[in-house]
């Protein structure tokens, strides 16, 4: 197999795929909000007839008549906010939830400062809540997203009323072999070289490739929702941007993983005080499943959900488990509430 044959290769471009599998996702509303010097897409399912995780239908309405709670949903690298159009539907009962692209992912414009690092993606987070009034939230994350939420989590106690990270970055040393390709992106002119060798090959083929690096089972996405991937990987392939963002927010995770003090990502997860639910993979190939325990204890009080055949991307894989996971987690805060309560 030649070098332009690797599968590493390709699966450096993109980490996490662009679109979700599309088995439970339904009817979705996509809006635009300008900040200055940013502007994000934010996505929601539309609240009507949502699905919950045991199946039944339930009509959710406007959430602050159907006195749902907020909820916003943050992806992660090389992804954008349609990896949460099967988790969200099975939550929509329960909470208002909103999926965030990130700036430079999905439909999301590149941010006016060109600033890439995981302290700037929660920036970004904390603006938008900020500029919405939504928090507290129940924020939930994944990957590059989990690390960005930990700071958020840290920094502004005050927007975050539960945490859930599914495969959060957090820093690994040393990390495992499969996610070398990935940090690789971090080193100036590699991820244009990527682009170059791979030029030939079609949107189909790379996103085969990230399937194979991210989920446990590839063959758990359905047809329609590898048509979406590939789909949405060739328009973003257009985007004049892409490589330069792929390679600035690589960069950004890995310069995350060297600071030490306040700022390392570890002392940050000490500070969280939101009640946080952890969920790793058994078969995730870039962030590893012994960092499980690590986290757990990290994070304080928090509950940890394993899952043995999930690869880095569980909410899409097995998002009715995880839902299930997030909703004891919501049971569990209105339980320590009413405690707390009855107490005073």
């Amino acid at each position: 197999m030649s070098s332009t044959e690797s599968p590493d290769t390709a699966t450096a471009a993109l980490p996490v795929p662009p679109a979700g599998p599309g088995r439970h996702g339904g009817a979705e509303t996509v809006r635009t909000v300008t900040l200055p010097g940013l502007t994000l897409t934010v996505r929601a399912p539309v609240g009507r007839g949502v699905q919950g995780d045991d199946g039944a239908e339930r009509a959710a309405g406007d959430g602050a008549a159907a006195g749902r709670e907020p909820a916003l949903y943050v992806h992660g690298l090389g992804g954008s906010s349609q990896n949460w159009s099967d988790l969200m539907p099975l939550l929509a009962d329960r909470v208002d939830g909103e999926a965030v692209d990130l700036p430079g992912f999905g439909h999301s414009p590149p941010p006016a400062d060109g600033n890439y690092s995981v302290s700037a993606q929660a920036r970004a987070v904390i603006r938008y809540l900020d500029a919405a009034g939504r928090g507290p939230v129940h924020l939930i994350g994944n990957s590059m997203g989990g690390a960005a939420s930990t700071r958020v989590a840290a920094a502004r106690p005050d927007l975050v009323r539960t945490l859930t990270l599914i495969s959060p970055a957090l820093p690994e040393v040393p990390p495992q072999l499969t996610a070398v390709p990935t940090a690789l992106l971090a080193v100036p002119g590699i991820a244009g070289l990527f682009g170059r060798l791979t030029h030939d090959w079609t949107p189909e083929r790379r996103t085969r490739e990230v399937l194979a690096l991210c989920y446990g089972d590839p063959g758990r996405v359905s047809p329609e929702g590898f048509n979406a991937a590939a789909e949405e990987y060739a328009r973003r392939l257009e985007l004049p941007y892409f490589w330069e963002v792929m390679e600035r927010s690589a960069r950004g995770l890995v310069n995350a993983y060297t600071l030490g003090g306040q700022h390392n990502l570890w002392r940050q997860a000490e500070r969280v005080l939101a009640p946080t639910l952890l969920v790793y993979g058994g078969r995730d190939r870039l962030v590893s499943y012994r960092m499980a325990r690590r986290a757990a204890a990290a994070f304080r009080g928090s509950r940890l959900l394993t899952l043995p055949e999930a690869g880095h991307v569980a909410m899409m894989e097995y998002p009715e488990t995880v839902a299930r996971a997030v909703r004891e987690l919501l049971d569990s805060e209105v339980t320590d509430v009413t405690a707390d309560a009855g107490r005073s």
